[in-house]
C-alpha cells in the first residue's frame, strides 16, 4: 500500500442465509428509489434468505464491517434459458443488486464483491450476465467487463385497478 488513500484488499466471501436482512437492507437504502417500509423488507429477507440457502436461484458475495454488518454486497440472480453456442448450460444470472455502504466506498469494494459473483457464477456454467447500471456505477461494470446494450427494454405492469401491497 502506498499513499494515505490506501485500503487493503478486502476479504470477499460468500453470501449466507444470515446476511439476508444486511443485503435487504443495502438495497433498500441505497438502490431502489424508495426505502421499503418495515413490511416489506421483512417479506424481501425472508424471500432472500431461502434463495440464498445452497443449492438455490440466488448468489451474493459481500464485505463485512469491524462491527458486523455488511459493507458492499453484490447479489445474483440466477435463471434458465434456453440452450445455444453462447449459452450451453442455458443459465444466466441477473445481477440484481450492487450496494457499498458511503462510509466504505472509493475501496474496491464493490468491483472485489462484482468480480467474485461473476466469477462464482461462471465457474458453474453461467455464461450471461445482464445488470442495471447507473450513470455513476456504469464505469465498474464496464471495467469488470460488461457493455452497455441498447437494444435492452424494460416493463412494469400491474394488474388494472389493483392496489401494491405485500
Amino acid at each position: 500500500m502506498s499513499g494515505p488513500l490506501a485500503h487493503p484488499i478486502p476479504t470477499v466471501r460468500r453470501a449466507t442465509p444470515a446476511d439476508a436482512s444486511e443485503i435487504a437492507r443495502l438495497r433498500s437504502e441505497l438502490i431502489l428509489s424508495a426505502p421499503m417500509d418495515a413490511e416489506w423488507l421483512a417479506i424481501c429477507t425472508e424471500q432472500l434468505a431461502e434463495r440464498l440457502a445452497d443449492e438455490n436461484d440466488a448468489v451474493a458475495y459481500v464485505v463485512d464491517t469491524p462491527d458486523g454488518g455488511l459493507a458492499s454486497c453484490a447479489l445474483a440472480l440466477i435463471h434458465r434459458v434456453l440452450p445455444a453456442a453462447k449459452y450451453p448450460k442455458g443459465l444466466a444470472a441477473r445481477i440484481h443488486a450492487v450496494a457499498t455502504a458511503p462510509d466504505y466506498r472509493r475501496r474496491g469494494y464493490a468491483t472485489a464483491v462484482v468480480k467474485t459473483v461473476v466469477e462464482h457464477l461462471a465457474a458453474h456454467g453461467c455464461t450471461l450476465f445482464e445488470l442495471y447500471a447507473s450513470d455513476g456505477s456504469a464505469p465498474l461494470y464496464r471495467a469488470v467487463g460488461f457493455e452497455s446494450d441498447p437494444a435492452a427494454m424494460r416493463m412494469t405492469r400491474f394488474s388494472t385497478g389493483s392496489t401494491v401491497s405485500p
